[in-house]
């Protein structure tokens, strides 16, 4: 598990802090443990077709108590049906281990599910609920019927009543309506019982399988907690923390599916149960890309929001770590360049790697900018925003009104954008229309994914400026504003599958 570096690393130095996980180039050692990782999955041929599918897989740069550089690797979830690979570190937990309460307690679920099955296909349920289905169509056709036949009746009784008739005459209409309206009680009532009958029959079934989803839902969740329980996970000053404590601070209170089982988590873990000190991580994407994230075979990723940060914000406690770059002030020392200015408005070139408005986190942003600049301008002046990393023109509003006004035409898509992108790789198409519903990835905020559930509605038109022998030059048109709309349609294998560079 522990591997040596088959290539001479003596001339690469050693870096000065841990790896920041959620935003990082990869440093040298770890791009030369990662190619060493490829060359093993490539002489695996019994997984090639499992990887074709995509995987995440992570390598961990560490030193050993007498000062040798090593590395490990992990992948995330599990392989070939299996956690358990020579190659690679172990799980914090290993689920799958047949002897254990997971897969035992997994087994007696799924005797569940199949006793479920089977009263849910037993001939007799079946034949209940289809009679009683057909039976019901039949009442409300004869109820219907009935109902017709007694409204016309009426209106030819009251049709007789206008004329001229004799008490005894009128006394049999009434005797009439009466006898009918008891037929219709008496049909009502016998229709009413037969289908309670059948109702009843239906219900002794029903609750059956009522009863064993509710044995089989708490089975799950203790099932869950006390897998949660077994992931104690280490920090660098040999601390444990259980999954639930890590997560109960966090906005979903509880630890999501998969927790600890991503490689990030793994990789540290055993680094620190062995005392070897990390120095570096990077993780990267084998295979094909997944349905609704953007995943690029060999291409390095961060470690995901909704799983890992909050285990890593743990797990590196002791650690020195590379500080967050998105907090660095980059532009601390750059004057913002103003275009156009009116006693309305201002235009200015936001530069890339700054802010639109506040974050979260105390990083400067055009809105601080600007609010310094015109203390007694009105409003939320800003009226659009450019991502981060994005340079480019932004609208500044004085007053509430002029912002109103600039935001509704915004809305009725009278102000046109336009973006110039340059993409790794070559759009073979000279223009056209990307239409990919967009929302936001749950486990890994902020990013988004392509979702036809519950994507809103996102259009990109886009034209080619020119083509290199990698690379596209491209115009981009959007006509929806979602977030990271551009990001993700070209990227998208669904898109233009060409990142931006």
């Amino acid at each position: 598990m522990l591997h040596q570096f088959s290539h001479n690393i003596s001339h690469i130095g050693l870096p000065a802090k841990f790896t920041y996980p959620f935003h990082y180039t990869p440093h040298p050692l770890c791009i030369i443990a990662a190619e060493e990782v490829h060359n093993y999955i490539l002489s695996q041929e019994q997984w090639k077709e499992e990887l074709e599918q995509g995987k995440m897989f992570g390598v961990l740069v560490v030193q050993t108590a007498n000062g040798e550089i090593q590395y490990l690797a992990a992948f995330s979830g599990n392989l070939a049906h299996n956690n358990i690979h020579p190659y690679f570190v172990p799980p914090v937990y290993d689920l799958l281990q047949p002897q254990g309460f997971f897969r035992i307690e997994e087994e007696n679920i799924s005797a569940i599910n199949q006793r479920i099955k089977a009263i849910e296909g037993e001939t007799s349920f079946i034949a209940f609920k289809n009679c009683l289905n057909g039976d019901q169509l039949t009442f409300e056709q004869e109820i219907k019927q009935a109902k017709d036949d007694l409204k016309t009746a009426k209106k030819k009784r009251d049709t007789l009543r206008k004329l001229n008739l004799s008490e005894e005459e009128l006394n049999a209409l009434e005797r009439e309506s009466q006898h009918q309206k008891a037929d219709f009680k008496r049909l009502e009532k016998s229709w009413s019982t037969r289908l309670n009958e059948l109702k009843s029959k239906i219900i002794i079934f029903e609750e059956q399988i009522l009863d064993l989803k509710k044995e089989r839902k708490t089975r799950s969740a203790a099932l869950q907690q006390r897998l949660f329980d077994q992931f104690q996970m280490l920090n660098y000053k040999g601390e444990p923390k259980g999954l639930c404590a890590i997560f109960e601070q966090t906005a979903q209170n509880t630890p999501p599916a998969g927790a600890g089982e991503c490689a990030a988590p793994k990789l540290l873990q055993y680094a620190f149960l062995n005392h070897l000190k990390p120095i570096a991580m990077a993780e990267f994407w084998w295979g094909n890309s997944p349905k609704t994230e953007i995943r690029r075979h060999g291409h390095y990723y961060p470690a995901c929001k909704g799983k890992c940060e909050p285990i890593l914000q743990h797990m590196l406690q002791g650690l020195e770590v590379d500080d967050n770059p998105l907090l660095t002030h980059h532009h601390r020392d750059t004057e913002i360049e103003t275009i156009y200015e009116d006693e309305w408005l201002l235009v200015v070139n936001k530069p890339a790697g700054m802010l639109s408005v506040p974050g979260k986190l105390d990083v400067d942003s055009v809105y601080q900018r600007i609010s310094a600049k015109y203390p007694t301008a009105t409003g939320p002046m800003i009226v659009h925003r450019l991502d981060m990393a994005t340079s480019g023109l932004l609208l500044i509003a004085k007053d509430k009104d002029v912002h109103k006004a600039l935001q509704a035409q915004f809305k009725n898509r009278t102000i046109k954008k336009r973006y110039i992108a340059l993409l790794n790789g070559i759009v073979k198409e000279d223009e056209g229309t990307i239409n990919l519903p967009l929302c936001l990835n749950p486990h890994d905020r902020p990013r988004q994914m392509v979702s036809n559930e519950y994507g809103k509605l996102a259009i990109t038109r886009f034209e080619v400026i020119q083509r290199t022998d990698e690379c596209t030059r491209i115009a981009f048109y959007p006509l929806t504003g979602r977030t990271h709309q551009l990001r993700v349609h070209a990227a998208h294998h669904l898109g233009l599958n060409a990142p931006i560079v």
